[in-house]
């Protein structure tokens, strides 16, 4: 049923409500265009085209086109959306520098052990740093979230032999990354400034995640905490 133009109408009070939730929109556009958008002039487009959809709310609850429900409703609506999008990109950046520190463990293991643990380690961990890098960094750039690189389709291969899928397949690569991110924080690497002629000995040796500094640190807890949850995802989709 319409709304009267009577009904429609707001008081002082719900206009100015209105108007500064619109103001908060564009202040939270302002924040997210300076931390993803390094352009000036796609950062200063895209700060004008969220203010002028905010002033077009405005606009509309004040010439009773909304009411000043429906006006906060959409405003809030636009900074969900904002929010998802800067998650989105965060997450992607992140995995994708998870990814070459990965690439860099598996080397670092591989001359650390004089290519001993090259194959059993450092190759597996330097081919899932790559493979996460390729995905992240495409979903990124292309603004997609569905890139699947040549590693996690070989573990969908391999889940389709045994009679799985590409859930299956993904839940493996989850838990393999994980593991080896755990791995990789635990290993015992040699001391900064340890000096020996012949081999290190125990005491020599630290486990790695302590010669890490703090941001490193928050970003691995990030990405693993992030691959949980997909795998937690993927159990569920399964057992529906």
């Amino acid at each position: 049923m319409k709304q009267s133009e009577e009904s429609c109408q707001p008081s002082s009070c719900d206009y100015w409500t209105v108007s500064q939730a619109a103001a908060n929109l564009s202040n939270q556009a302002c924040t997210l265009a300076a931390r993803h958008i390094s352009d000036g002039t796609l950062r200063i487009q895209f700060n004008r085209e969220v203010a002028y959809y905010a002033r077009g709310i405005v606009n509309d609850v004040a010439q009773g086109r909304k009411s000043p429900e429906q006006g906060l409703q959409a405003i809030k609506d636009e900074q969900g959306s904002l929010l998802e999008q800067s998650w989105e990109i965060a997450k992607k950046g992140a995995g994708a520098i998870a990814g070459a520190m990965q690439i860099a463990t598996g080397g670092g293991i591989c001359y650390v052990s004089a290519g001993t643990l090259c194959l059993v380690a450092g190759v597996p961990i330097m081919a899932h740093g790559a493979n996460n890098v390729y995905e992240n960094g495409r979903n990124l750039w292309e603004g997609r979230s569905d890139t699947e690189g040549p590693v996690r389709q070989g573990y969908h291969a391999v889940s389709k032999t045994f009679g799985g899928g590409d859930r299956g397949g993904n839940i493996a690569y989850g838990m393999v990354d994980l593991t080896m991110s755990v791995y990789g924080l635990g290993r015992m690497v040699v001391k900064k400034d340890t000096w020996r002629l012949f081999r290190y000995v125990d005491a020599d040796r630290i486990r790695a995640y302590k010669t890490m500094g703090k941001d490193a640190l928050i970003l691995e807890g990030a990405s693993n905490t992030m691959t949980i949850r997909s795998i937690y995802l993927e159990s569920e989709a399964t057992d529906e």
